[in-house]
């Protein structure tokens, strides 16, 4: 399990201009210096065609920097699930478009009941009442998506929904009749996020066989996420450790004292156990395993525990700076928070894994 040579050089040049360019500006010259918006769009669509390792080097990356990009919610949400459907004229129109950065694009799965993908209550109706194939004809959506990420500047919206032979994946236009788009403010205000209200909204299907589809995305997804995750936490360690051999208390830098110490050594052993994980999800993933969503449930879970520690560790042992406005330690715990929420929280996802660790019958979810 070990990155190559070049994984090294493209994270020291995310690192590099992540440090040059700050907050909503840095997505630019990641696209069209670094290639992120197309990273894992195959080539002949327009993409550079790389896949998990380096998606999760960038987003390590992303999260060390708390860049304010839609990366997450376009390059990897909408343009996974885009490159798991079938091949159209649509299809790859906004898969070249999303690769070139000209573009972005919003995934709108998740709903009151969080990512029951089997059966969203979103509902799609094709206009003849019959059983077309994907591209066929007008369709017609109706329901609700909640947490959609980047959805408020979005281009494109690729919508789960149900139909009678079960889910599937839609394209909308987010300014077309019926389409509501209603950003609310989240606790960490770095990463948008709206309520998607669709009442009879147009739509073009792009695969009608979406159950699989979206689990794949929530694999890619959640390991996605816990890279980024890693990246924060790492960054809230690195940042302790220098304040604590900085700030003197009693005469002598608080790293010294014992008690310092010992919480400084737990946020390491909690961050390396995190990025273990994380890098086993991004490993399976790479090579294709059948059981990568085991390791991506198992690193969403223990990466979201470990961020969200670590970055409380990180404010309590920085004292009254950790919460001010300009110190990066509040905004660290605010993301921790956030992304811990994401894609399931750690107990929805281990409610999913107790099959596989022998607690009840093992029932992969498919």
């Amino acid at each position: 399990m070990r990155f190559r040579a070049e994984h090294a050089e493209l994270r020291d040049t995310v690192r590099r201009l992540l440090a040059r360019h700050r907050g909503a500006a840095a997505w630019r010259p990641l696209a069209e210096q670094v290639g992120a918006s197309g990273l894992a769009v195959p080539e002949h669509l327009g993409g550079a065609g790389f896949g998990p390792l380096e998606v999760h080097v960038v987003m390590e990356e992303l999260g060390r920097a708390l860049a304010e990009t839609p990366f997450l919610s376009s390059s990897v949400l909408a343009a996974q699930a885009l490159v798991q459907c079938g091949p159209s004229a649509l299809r790859d129109a906004w898969l070249g478009r999303l690769a070139e950065g000209t573009a972005t694009a919003a995934l709108a799965w998740a709903e009151d009941g969080g990512f029951d993908l089997t059966g969203p209550t979103t509902r799609a109706e094709h206009a003849s009442r019959s059983r077309p194939g994907a591209g066929e004809g007008p369709w017609r959506v109706t329901g609700r998506k909640r947490h959609v990420l980047g959805a408020d500047d979005a281009d494109l919206l690729v919508v789960a929904a149900s139909t009678v032979d079960g889910p599937a994946v839609f394209a909308l236009d987010p300014r077309a009749e019926g389409v509501s788009v209603a950003e609310h403010v989240p606790v960490d205000l770095t990463r948008p996020q709206a309520d998607t209200v669709l009442d009879g909204a147009p739509a073009h299907a792009l695969s009608l066989s979406g159950e699989r589809i979206l689990w794949d995305v929530l694999t890619a997804a959640c390991t996605a996420l816990s890279a980024e995750q890693v990246g924060g936490a790492a960054r809230c360690v690195e940042m302790t450790v220098a304040y604590a051999g900085t700030r003197e208390q009693f005469g002598r830098p608080i790293g010294s004292f014992q008690a310092v110490k010992h919480r400084l050594a737990d946020m390491y052993v909690a961050l390396e156990s995190a990025r273990s994980l994380s890098y086993a999800a991004a490993f399976a993933l790479d090579d294709g395993s059948p059981e990568a969503w085991i390791d991506a449930s198992a690193a969403k879970a223990a990466c979201s525990e470990a961020y969200r520690d670590i970055a409380g560790e990180a404010i309590q042992l920085h004292g009254g700076i950790g919460v001010t406005w300009e110190h990066d330690a509040q905004r660290h715990f605010k993301r921790a928070h956030g992304s811990a929420l994401l894609f399931g929280t750690p107990e929805w996802h281990r409610r999913r894994l107790a099959p596989v660790l022998g607690l009840d019958a093992v029932t992969p979810p498919l």
